[in-house]
Formats: C-alpha cells, structure tokens, sequence
C-alpha cells in the first residue's frame, strides 16, 4: 500500500497519522509533480494506492479508510459529518490562509476574520471533551487536526486562537499522540511549518467558501453550533463474531424492550398506507405538502446535472412523504416561454410550438424512464398561464408595484422587433472576430453588450438594426421589500432551508433590492395585457415561476386550495443552487405584491453543481450523459438514481465519476445490498420452503433490532431536513447489520444441525428476511424499481409500506415469499472505459478530411493571402477588400475545419495593432493562427478553466443586468471590476496574458 505525496505537504499527515493508529504499513513515495492517478487531468496530492492501480485521492476518504482496516472506526455518522465540516467548510478557508500566510508571508487579516466563527463552532463543540467523537482519537480528529495544525503551531491567527482554550488543550492532545506525532514530524521535517511552503504553493487551492460566517454559520448537521446533538453511533467493524453489536453508545435496557415490543406487536398498530388518488387536495387538519422541482428549460435534454439538481431530488422527497403517510402534491412541468426557444425554433427549422411539443415529449420520456413520479408534470405555454399571469400583473399594477422606464436596445426595422442578444451577430468590438454574438464572442471569450457589435446583424434577416430606446415595465422590488424580509425571517427559521439557498437569499437582500425588469420585446411569450406594452411579453423569470401556479391549474380546477392557502399549505422548492434568487426573492416578491393570499414558499433545498469528470457537462461538445443518452447504456435506471443521489451535491460541488459509479454499484449495490438481501431469500427459500419461521429472539437479535431502529430514526431525520444523501448511507448500515449477522450466525451451518439449531437457523434467516422488507419500504424513495422487484420476493404485504419511527415485524411465521433472484448485475471495467469514451466528447484532433483536401485548402488560402494582401498595397476601394477578406477567412474556417480544429480561431480577425497579414509570409498565411498566443501548457486545470468561464459569465449578466436597470454607479463599478479581475484569473489559467483579455486595462472613453 503505497501514499504518494510531495515534499511538505500537509494533508499528508492525516494519511500517515491513519496509518499508525490503524497498525496498516504503508510505503511513502515522494513524487515532483509527477502524474500518479492517471485519469484525473490535476495532479491532487497526497494520494492512497491501497491496490496496484487503484487510487484514493481524498485525503480524508484515504484517513477513514486506513482506519476502518484497523477496525478504528468509533462513531461512523458522527466522524462522517466532522470529515464533511471539514473538506466543505474548514479546509477551503485554511488553505489560502497558509498559502498568504507561510506562502507568501503575509497576513491576511480578512481570511483570519472568516475562520473565527469556524473556531468558535470547533471550540462550543469541544467544551468538556478530549476528543471530538467519543473517548479516543478518531478519524474526526485526525481529519480536523490535519488540516488546523498549520494554525496551531505556526502561531497563526494567535489572537482568535488564544480565545479557545478547549482547541488549545485538544491540540495538545493530539499532537502529543505518537502515531500523530511521527506523522507530523516526517512532514514538516522535524516540526517545521515553513517546510510546508513549496507544497503550498504548488497544489491547487480548493474553492474558496462565499458565505457570510458571522450570521449564517452552520455546523456539520446543519443546525448553529449551540444547538448541534451528538450523533447516534453506528456499528464498528467487527472484531469477533458479534463485536458490531457492542457499539460505543451503549444500548439500553429501554431501547431493548421497546425494539423488542415495536417489532412483535407494531405492524398490527400501524397505519394503512394512504390511497393515492386524483385529484389530490389539501386536507383539513393534516400536514399538506406542496412539491415542485424547478421547471426544466424546453430547448434541450436534461443532462444529470440537471436532472439531479431539481426533478429526481423533488421525487425521493415525494416519496418519502408519502411513506410517511402526508398529502402531498408534486407537480413540475417544462418552461417553454422565451427567447432561447425561439433561437432552437430557428435552429431546427421549426416554429417555437413545435419545439416546445417536440422537446415536451422528450422530457416526459426521460423522466417516465427515471421513475420519476408526478403527480403532474404539465407545461407553461397554456391559456391558463396567461390568464394567471395576466391576473397577477394586473394586481401588481393596481397595488401599484410596477414602474416604467427605458431601455437602450437593437431594433430590427425588416423584422419590426427589438432584437434580444442571441437575434444579433456581428464584429466582435475588442478581437474583431466577425461572428460575435450579442452577448458574448466566441471567438475571444469575453461577454458583451449587443448594442457595442460592430456592424450588427439580425440573425432572422440579415439586415443592419438600429439602436432605439424601448419603454419597459419593472417590478417595484424596494416597495415590496419589507413584506418579503418578514416572509424570510419566517421561513428561515421555521422551514427546511439548504445552507446555500440561506446564503443567497441574503446576499441578494442585505445592501436592499432594485427594480426589475418585467417585460421584453419578444413574440414567443406570455403577452403584457398593458395598453402601449401589448406587443411585448413578460421576462421569463417574472412569467415561469406563475408556470407553478397554471401547471397546478391545468391539474385541477380546485387548485386555489393549494395556492391560495398559505395556513394549511407547505411548499417546497427543489431547484439547483443557480435558481434560488428567483424562487426565493423575485417570485415570493411578486405574489406578495398581488396581496392575494398566495401561498409562498417555505422551504427551499437547492444543491451545488454536478460535474462530469473533471468538468462540465457540455451538449455542444458531446461531454456527459444527458438523459436520453443514459436509456442506450444498457444500464438500469435505478441504478443511475442510486449514484446520482449518492454523490448529490449537498453542501459542495460533485462529479459523475464512472469509476466511482463501477465502484458504487458493484461494492454498495451487488456485494452489500444485493448479497445481504439474496442471501437471506434464498435460505428461505432453499432450507425451509419460502416459509417464514417463528422468530424466537435472543438478546443478539434485539440488539440487532435496536441499531436498526437508530439508523432508522437519523434516516427519517435527515429526510424530514432534505438531507437526501445522507439517508443513503443509513441503508447501506442497515444492510450491513444484516450481513455481519448472517455471517456471525451462520444459519447454514445451524440449519444442517439439531432441531433447536435449526429452529435458530429459521429465527436468524426470517428476521434478516423482515430486515429486507424494511430495505424495500427504505429504498423506494430512492430505486422504487428496485424495491418493487424486492417486496415481490417477498410477497410482501401491501401495508408494509410505510415509514415509521421503529422496525416492526412485516411478515409473520408462515408467510410464504417468492422466487428469490439477484437483484444487481457487475459493471465490467471495460464496459466502464467504452462509456468513458462514448461520453468523452469531441477531443479527437485527427484531422477530418484527407491529406489531399488540406493541401488543396492550404494553397487556397495562400493565394487567397496574397490576394488580399495585394488589395491592400495598391489601396483597392474598401467594398473590394472586404470581399476578398471575407473570402479569406471562409476558406481559413474551411481548413480548419478539415484539419479538425475549432473554426472559431480561424474566423478571427486580427485588430489594427496586428497588421500582420501585410508582412507575413505565403508560408505563414498558409496556417492560421490565432491573434492571441497561447502558451502549449495552460496553468490551469480544465476545472478551474470551466468553472472561471462559467463565473465570467455569470458575472457579465449581473453588469449587464445593473447596466441595464440603471444601476447605481458605484455597484456598476464594483461589479465590473469583479468581471475584469475574473477574466484576469480566467486567462492566467488558460495560459494567456490577462492585460490582453480584459483590453490592457483601459477603459473605453465615452463617445463624444
């Protein structure tokens, strides 16, 4: 077992403190930067190889890992949600302090202030404690220690340290342990911290936590510090035969007896499942749940990103409402509304209805395929959208809540329409490449206004538009501000908010809001009802939001009872993170301005972003499986749910992993699930017939009974709190309880034995047997496939399903189950490495056209050079030049394209500073090359370029956006100086100069 690391690297010592507590030996091998997991595109240090070509690159799965191989895994959930605490919270503040701190030799106060409400969380928790889970050292305080002994002992940010007496003495105390100590020592050679300076300086810096500590701090549970329980234990890895019924917390007599007594008796006491029938209405005096997940976008596929982020999360709460016995409606639908659908309309050659219809379609069959269980997924474009949205305009307006003003914009006059930014092409105003669109070139990567193109287009005609100011209407956000301020300090505290959802609702509040924009200068779209705005339509997030209330219409025409209900209604919003301002502000905004008596929201559970790999999810570079691709793998769906909402990202950013989706499926599915539960079923039904037999329990069996009803009791919690992935991880326990007892017991070898062996051969295979038909009712949220296949082996009863708050016996002596089969199949690595390919993208840099084509376009594009080139020096009028220019640049994209590069860099212009095309070579025009150098290793990895191009990008629509609404100077400045210093980033990691890409830093003068 090896542990690569390079030279001072501080994580490092978790790896090797894990080593020596767990008695595992493990072989250092120092690496300069040498390449060591072969399929992540950044080197990541320090990295475990527990087997020749197998990788752990999480320093802290490689901790928990050393140590559950030495059974020193005290507290799973608790030392789960410190390792959590720490690689999301902690480390990411740590890390830039040292960087600044010992990398750089500078103290950066700011960073300093946001790690004190981190320590503060660290001191409350450690108050009265030696360690941080139970009596010894665990993987908890490995974890948090390996990453704050820097601060520690490097005597930084002395003055909050020096303020938590219960950190200090915890520091002591591990620091002083030997296996911790020998650790330590070997990384920072002997204790020097600033032997951790080249290391620091070297691997990539996590992503910064953007979150105000001071006011929305939350710990590890989700709940503020001085509110935090300790967490249930869970069973350690066994020792001898029955050791992992020995738990630290120890069982009480009282959970013995009640277990005992909920098992025999609680199936006859428990509630028959609710029928689910339509249409489904709010009942009086009953907890009514209001579900919808963000409404996906028509004009392309899901990607499982997408799918994760709002539909399938929305669809394991839904279920598991259900299984508690609520009433509860689950609606979604597609937005189909707007200027993107527009754009695809004309891309396909359709008209946007018979996109929408088209697009419609797919969606519906991606879903149907994913199980995904509306009540009713309808779809915006319908009469009763407008009428509602109209309804609600109209109140805005009388209440007054809508303002008027003006805005500069492109006018079309052949068409006679204002034309958004993505109807408008034309020469890119800072790289001159000739088509630029009208909010960002493709060519140089920078966002831009439409009205700044050079000679603009109308991407429907082709003919010159004009600049004209449009008039506008704008919600009057400030006058509505105070209303929507109660709502949230409401909901906040009484609702299930993500940390994420908090965090971005404030951010968007705290320095007060500005009116929005409403209305756009569009066809396809709800109309504004307004006399002189009746040719325009509504701004799709003012209208698709109402698309909840409309979708809910179309179900039902009593479906003011849900909407118009806000006492008796809980709503739920499940959404990715991208989408929280409009569903938390905008939207609650609006119908607080209708004073309608809407109901609002009251809980909000958004997610980070999945990646794919290393990057992104990309249609129009063929990378990541989108939905429709995912039905040809040949792999069920279930199986794609189970991962997804294994690696759901709850509190970071995630990736779709196929390796880690082979590990998944064929570790946690086949050998774990899948083993415990065929294993079972098929003694049944091989040594006793299928039949159930008397369960005489013996002090075992209740213990087993009661760990089962804690992991029970924290899946039900972290449902009931949306914390959808941690429930995950109670199942996979139960299941594991269930497989340690069938091997301490041995039911084989008892059933081959005297009666009364056999007699307990019966009892330990018919309660493993009931133990499955909780997983069934436990899974359904998660594989309902799945658990449908499992409760009809077992022919099990119908009124099993539900969850409630102990284990009981579901299928009693005699029960007779059905044909036992495996219920998941192994995932082959060379199946693995084809999807891998499959799902690679466009990165082939073969060329696409033959040897002959190139050299032909090569000579081309040579004479074409010396054409234009000619032109130039005899000073040809300029129509002529243009021309021939033109002619130039096509036939460079063309040569591009055959040799199998992007055309975009060919299509490029150069700027007047680059007058090279008069004094280049034949030889040099014969391959074009861009404007920009770019250096043949960039900096960064294509993560960190992706996720910096998708924050440019997010921050060039807020510029725009105050730009705009005529924004305040000083907010307009700032955010244009955060855009700059992001692009600056962005080109550092792309390997480009960043004074080139934000224009030398100068800023354009005004016209005069």
């Amino acid at each position: 077992m090896k542990v690569y690391t390079d030279v001072g690297n501080f994580q490092t010592v978790k790896l090797l403190a894990a080593a020596a507590t767990a008695g595992v030996d493990v072989q250092v091998v120092v690496t300069n930067n040498e390449k060591v997991v072969p399929y992540l595109t950044c080197n990541k240090l320090p990295v475990l190889e527990p087997e020749p070509g197998e990788f752990i690159f999480s320093p802290n799965a490689a901790t928990r890992y050393l140590l559950s191989l030495g059974s020193k895994i005290i507290d799973e959930a608790g030392e789960k949600k410190w390792a959590e605490w720490e690689s999301s919270e902690l480390l990411p503040v740590v890390v830039p302090l040292l960087v600044s701190a010992l990398g750089q030799g500078k103290q950066d106060k700011a960073l300093e202030k946001t790690l004190q409400p981190l320590l503060m969380y660290l001191e409350a928790n450690l108050k009265g404690k030696k360690f941080l889970v139970g009596s010894g050292v665990s993987s908890a305080d490995i974890i948090v220690f390996g990453t704050l002994f820097p601060v520690l002992l490097g005597n930084l940010a002395k003055d909050i340290v020096k303020e938590c007496p219960s950190i200090q003495a915890w520091g002591q105390t591990v620091a002083g342990l030997t296996q911790v100590e020998g650790a330590f020592k070997h990384v920072t050679e002997g204790g020097n911290v600033q032997s951790l300076k080249a290391s620091l300086l070297a691997q990539p810096v996590p992503p910064a936590t953007n979150i105000n500590t001071a006011k929305l701090y939350k710990g590890p549970q989700g709940q503020s510090a001085e509110k935090t329980q300790p967490q249930i234990a869970k069973p350690a890895a066994p020792v001898d035969e029955f050791q992992f019924l020995q738990p630290e917390k120890a069982i009480t007599a009282e959970e013995l007896a009640a277990g005992e007594k909920f098992f025999l008796t609680g199936a006859s006491t428990s509630p028959k499942p609710r029928l689910r029938k339509h249409p489904i209405l709010p009942c009086e005096g009953e907890k009514n749940i209001f579900i919808t997940s963000a409404l996906p976008y028509v004009n392309n596929v899901p990607h499982l990103g997408n799918i994760i982020g709002c539909v399938l999360s929305g669809d394991v709460f839904s279920r598991f409402c259900r299984l508690r016995n609520r009433n509860v409606l689950y609606v979604c639908g597609t937005d189909e509304y707007g200027t993107a659908t527009e754009t695809k309309a004309m891309e396909e050659g359709l008209t946007p209805q018979q996109i929408c219809d088209k697009y419609n379609k797919l969606h519906s069959e991606i879903y149907q395929w994913l199980s995904i269980d509306f009540d009713y997924f309808g779809r915006t474009t319908t009469k009763e959208q407008t009428e509602i949205a109209q309804d609600i305009f109209w109140k805005l307006y009388k209440q007054g809540f809508i303002l008027k003003d003006s805005v500069d914009q492109l006018q079309c006059q052949k068409c006679d329409r204002f034309l958004a930014d993505r109807f408008v092409e034309g020469t890119c105003p800072l790289c001159g490449f000739d088509d630029a669109r009208g909010d960002q070139c493709d060519g140089c990567g920078k966002l831009i206004n439409a009205v700044e193109l050079k000679k603009p287009k109308c991407k429907i005609c082709g003919s010159t538009p004009v600049i004209k100011t449009s008039q506008h209407l704008f919600l009057d956000l400030p006058k509505v501000e105070p209303q929507l301020r109660k709502h949230l300090d409401t909901v906040f505290e009484t609702g299930t908010w993500t940390h994420n959802a908090q965090v971005i609702t404030s951010s968007w509040i705290r320095d007060g809001l500005k009116p929005r924009c409403i209305s756009r200068d569009l066809k396809w779209g709800t109309p504004v009802p307004l006399e002189g705005y009746t040719d325009k339509v509504f701004y799709v997030w003012f209208d698709a939001p109402i698309g909840y209330i409309s979708i809910t219409a179309n179900y039902t025409k009593e479906w003011k009872k849900w909407w118009k209900n806000p006492d008796k209604v809980q709503m739920y919003n499940f959404l990715g993170k991208d989408n929280v301002p409009f569903h938390s502000v905008i939207f609650p905004s609006t119908l607080l301005g209708a004073n309608d008596n809407y109901t609002l929201v009251n809980s909000m559970v958004a997610t980070e972003y999945l990646n794919y790999e290393d990057g992104k999810f990309s249609k129009s570079r063929g990378i990541g499986v989108f939905g429709d691709q995912a039905r040809d793998t040949g792999i069920p769906p279930d199986v794609y749910r189970f991962y997804l909402l294994y690696v759901r990202p709850e509190s970071q950013d995630s990736a779709f992993s196929w390796d880690d989706f082979l590990l998944k499926n064929n570790s946690e599915l086949l050998n774990n699930i899948g083993n415990f539960i065929n294993r079972a079923l098929t003694f049944v039904a091989n040594f006793f017939e299928g039949a159930i037999q008397d369960m005489n329990l013996s002090v075992e069996d209740k213990q087993l009974i009661a760990l089962i009803n804690r992991e029970l009791a924290t899946y039900v919690d972290n449902m009931e709190n949306a914390r959808l992935r941690d429930s995950i991880r109670n199942i996979l326990s139960i299941s594991r309880l269930g497989n340690q007892y069938m091997q301490a017991n041995k039911p084989w070898v008892l059933a081959k034995g005297t009666p009364q062996e056999r007699a307990r051969s019966g009892s330990v295979v018919s309660l493993s047997a009931n133990i499955t038909c909780l997983l069934s009712v436990l899974l359904q949220p998660y594989m309902p496939v799945t658990s449908g296949v499992i409760q009809e082996q077992l022919n099990a009863p119908a009124d099993c399903n539900i969850i409630g708050s102990n284990f009981t016996c579901q299928l009693k002596s005699g029960h007779k189950i059905g044909k036992p089969s495996p219920l998941f199949q192994k995932i082959e690595a060379a199946k693995i490495e084809e999807l891998k390919q499959r799902f690679a993208g466009k990165q082939s840099s073969k060329p696409a056209a033959s040897p002959e084509e190139i050299e032909r376009l090569t000579q081309e594009v040579t004479k074409q050079g010396d054409a234009v080139r000619e032109l130039k020096a005899q000073k040809a009028e300029k129509a002529v030049i243009s021309a021939a220019v033109e002619k130039l640049l096509d036939l460079k994209k063309q040569l591009a394209n055959a040799q199998g590069a992007e055309p975009a860099a060919a299509g490029k212009k150069k700027g007047k500073q680059g007058k090279g095309d008069a004094k280049s070579s034949p030889a040099s025009a014969a391959t074009p090359t861009p404007a920009t150098p770019t250096p043949a290793t960039p900096t960064g990895d294509q993560g960190q370029i992706d996720r910096l191009t998708e924050e440019v990008t997010a921050q060039g629509n807020i510029v725009r956006e105050l730009k705009t609404q005529k924004g305040d100077k000083a907010a307009i400045d700032a955010a244009v100086a955060k855009l700059l210093d992001l692009k600056r980033q962005l080109a550092v990691a792309q390997g480009l100069d960043p004074d080139q890409a934000v224009g030398g830093g100068k800023k354009k003068g005004k016209k005069k």
